[in-house]
């Protein structure tokens, strides 16, 4: 088995780049990849997904124990050649003054050795005190070796490459020449989902290509083995409870779920039936609702155009379906959306207006306290701190004095800096993105909370003809 992981220097350093690139070529030569990537991030685990036909999974100190974390890291990467796990931001870049939370503490945590991508534009003999000092700055990591990458041609490479060998003991492990094509589009959140990027399959392509040719693949396997086994701990047991059907809206416009939460759902007895909000104008027959994160201001035409769909979904929520909406979600359910200009009406189930502004209205991690509205806790039960994270540039104007909220902000912005967790009817919608890791149960209490509800507010929508 080979395990490690990749980082970089800072952001935006091509390391995504060339992460889904090794992830791509090494499964094309037919190895088991499985994919990891830190913190809280929906974009780059899609790439990697499409990268290598293998769901990618989060690794977050937040939301999970040091024991968790190795446990989850076990688990799924037990059955894989290679485990690939792509930092965030820069190796030693954390929350706090100690770096607790950063790359290089998940890669002692999990015994990784570093790939260290080095975006070497403009640099010749400064790269080696750079090396120098990511080594010394922490003894106990292991620098596997270099990628250099965004280099302006084979002149640039030599160079480096003869300051590297000369000055320090790290191996060039690949050096992946400046190709606009190579880029995956940034945005105002972050990179282009892949869910989004039509073209997906043929960049993929092209970054697995490139790094057939620029990366000595063999010697980086070589300087990643590790001769222990993983072993995590088994999932929990399926549920025997009856089952229900929930829908989840999963196409271009909504996209944002993480791999493990979809399976904490259908653990605890759901059956996901998945449904397009641009192409489907009715919703499947379901018992309850989920609408992740996403990108509807993207799409706010062709969601607006989809007023069959819309209505449908107002009239469920109405009628007292239950459903939960993150971020995007709740964007979708507000009574309109406005955006450079230009406002469109969503599904009104919420009665507030979204406003997308130029900067970040609430980005990072939170801390939610339920209150005693919180519909899927029982009565009496201790209301436990929630961890989860927000990254939104909207905010929801409008909402009555008398809105009720499942969530009192203890650090963050959520809605108004104060609440988040929208409640109408059995409805819960906030910006917050909750994730079934740690102590956080949210998909079983969702799943036991449909169940109670159902069938009573079972959709009457007749079935999908399509699946997606």
């Amino acid at each position: 088995m080979h395990r490690f992981l990749v980082s970089a220097a800072h952001k935006s350093s091509g390391k995504t780049s060339v992460s889904v690139g090794l992830a791509a070529e090494l499964t094309r030569r037919g190895l088991a990849v499985q994919t990891f990537k830190k913190g809280p991030d929906y974009i780059d685990p899609m790439w990697h997904t499409a990268a290598t036909g293998r769901a990618s999974r989060n690794l977050d100190f937040n939301l999970s124990t040091p024991r968790e974390l190795r446990q989850e890291f076990a688990r799924h990467g037990a059955g894989a050649d290679v485990c690939l796990v792509e930092g965030n931001k820069g190796l030693y870049d954390g929350l706090d003054l100690h770096g607790a939370n950063s790359n290089a503490a998940l890669a002692r945590l999990l015994d990784l050795p570093v790939v260290l991508v080095l975006d070497a534009r403009g640099m010749t003999r400064g790269i080696a005190p750079l090396i120098l000092g990511y080594q010394a700055f922490d003894r106990s990591l292991r620098i596997a070796g270099v990628i250099l990458s965004r280099l302006g041609g084979t002149r640039h490479e030599s160079k480096l490459r003869a300051v590297i060998d000369y000055y320090t003991d790290v191996p060039v492990l690949g050096a992946v020449q400046e190709d606009p094509r190579l880029a995956i589009v940034e945005r105002h959140l972050g990179l282009m989902p892949a869910n989004e990027d039509g073209a997906a399959q043929e960049r993929i392509a092209l970054l697995a290509a490139t790094v057939a040719a620029q990366v000595d693949l063999g010697r980086l396997l070589a300087a990643t083995v590790s001769r222990s086994a993983l072993g995590g701990a088994p999932l929990l047991p399926q549920s025997r409870r009856s089952g229900v059907r929930i829908g989840v809206a999963r196409d271009r416009a909504f996209g944002f779920y993480y791999a493990d939460d979809l399976e904490a759902l259908e653990r605890a007895g759901a059956e996901l039936v998945f449904f397009d909000t641009l192409r489907d104008a009715r919703l499947p027959r379901v018992d309850g609702l989920i609408i992740g994160g996403g990108f509807p201001e993207v799409f706010m035409r062709e969601l607006e155009a989809n007023a069959g769909l819309r209505g449908e979904i107002l009239a469920a929520i109405q009628a007292g379906m239950p459903a939960y909406a993150e971020c995007g979600g709740l964007m979708y359910l507000a009574r309109s959306l406005c955006w450079r200009g230009d406002t469109r009406r969503m599904v009104g189930a919420i009665a507030g207006d979204v406003v997308m502004h130029e900067r970040p209205v609430g980005r990072g991690y939170v801390k939610l306290a339920p209150t005693e509205a919180h519909p899927w806790l029982d009565r009496g039960e201790e209301r436990r701190e929630v961890a989860a994270h927000e990254f939104h540039y909207s905010s929801i104007e409008g909402l009555a004095a008398d809105t009720r909220y499942a969530y009192r902000m203890v650090r963050g912005h959520g809605t108004d800096g104060k609440s988040d967790g929208i409640l109408v009817n059995n409805l819960l919608a906030n910006y917050a993105h909750l994730r079934s890791a740690g102590s956080c149960d949210w998909a079983e209490r969702f799943v036991e909370f449909v169940r109670r509800s159902a069938p009573a507010h079972t959709a009457a929508a007749a079935p999908l003809n399509t699946v997606h």
